[in-house]
């Protein structure tokens, strides 16, 4: 039997988009926001270096992650509001 929460929790769902390269343009575009601003930060260069960027590769990482949550929260505004 399914419960009934997760019967009242299924009708609040927001519609997500099917992923599109409009999607991964806004998520590419969201994270290199952020890896671009995390040379910004006190200590990038803290831990082992990145042989390319001047940030360390737990600042890119990191940054990667967070510029992708970013771009979903984008996504699903996009979509929400009938953008996308």
């Amino acid at each position: 039997m399914i419960s009934s929460i997760l019967l009242a929790v299924a009708g609040s769902v927001p519609p997500t988009p099917v992923w599109n390269p409009t999607v991964g343009i806004i998520i590419s575009i969201s994270s290199l926001v952020v890896v671009l601003l995390s040379t910004k930060i006190e200590k990038p260069l803290v831990g082992p270096k990145f042989p390319i960027l001047p940030i360390s590769i737990p600042t890119f990482v990191a940054a990667m992650a967070f510029g992708h949550i970013i771009g979903v929260g984008i996504v699903l505004g996009l979509t929400n509001i009938g953008r996308l």
